[in-house]
């Protein structure tokens, strides 16, 4: 089982996560949706193509785009088609 937490709360868990490039990323239906607000940053992956990113907000603190997904990812990266990945501080257990 894979949990993900920020500021002291559990924001996501699955026992289908996914590992690519290091990273874990989890099923959307596995996140605390109540943590997350959509952010309008974007970037470009080479081989994954453009993704998109959420803000983490737990007990009134925000931590800026902690969370990207793949909309539409490329053909090479559909495996994490609707899959969310962490960083800035977020702390993932497999």
């Amino acid at each position: 089982m894979s949990k993900a937490f920020w500021n002291g709360a559990l924001i996501a868990q699955s026992d289908e996560s996914l590992v690519v490039e290091g990273n874990s990323y989890f099923p959307a239906n596995s996140i605390k949706k109540e943590f997350f607000q959509e952010s309008k940053h974007k970037t470009i992956c080479s081989w994954k193509g453009e993704a998109s990113y959420f803000d983490i907000v737990v007990n009134g603190q925000i931590n800026k785009e902690a969370a990207w997904y793949y909309p539409e990812p490329k053909d090479a990266a559909k495996n994490i088609k609707g899959y969310i990945a962490f960083w800035k501080g977020v702390k993932v257990e497999n």
